[in-house]
């Protein structure tokens, strides 16, 4: 498989206040906006993929999270919750060696928001010298 392009398919069981939520709380930026107006599909600039939030799903999404980098994980989670975002588990070192707390969307996806410290194995060239 040649995968050109690919994003991830949220299908909200209500897409405005999903919407809202991803734009308006977590600040995420909008990549692209298409179809009728008065029930537009969102696509979301996700790091390095793209979240699309766009027609009504039956029921919440289950068994579905999303994994967020951010520079400061403690930050993100005062600010978050301040709006009104439920914080399932706050800010945690874990024994993999990265910071993480998770959060919950209108629909209960969790939302795992990830600091990578300065010193975490990811941050460093693995690149042998020379």
């Amino acid at each position: 498989m040649d995968v050109l392009s690919s994003r991830v398919l949220l299908r909200a069981v209500d897409p405005a206040r999903s919407q809202a939520f991803y734009r308006d709380v977590l600040e995420l930026a909008v990549y692209r906006e298409f179809g009728p107006p008065e029930h537009p599909g969102v696509v979301f600039f996700l790091g390095n993929g793209l979240l699309e939030v766009s027609g009504p799903g039956e029921e919440p999404p289950r068994g579905m999270a999303l994994w967020v980098q951010v520079r400061d994980v403690a930050a993100e989670v005062e600010r978050l919750r301040a709006a009104g975002v439920p914080v399932l588990r706050g800010p945690r070192a874990e024994p993999w060696g990265l910071v993480e707390s998770w959060l919950a969307d209108p629909d209960g996806v969790r939302i795992v928001l990830v600091e990578v410290p300065a010193d975490h194995p990811l941050r460093r060239d693995q690149r042998p010298p020379g």
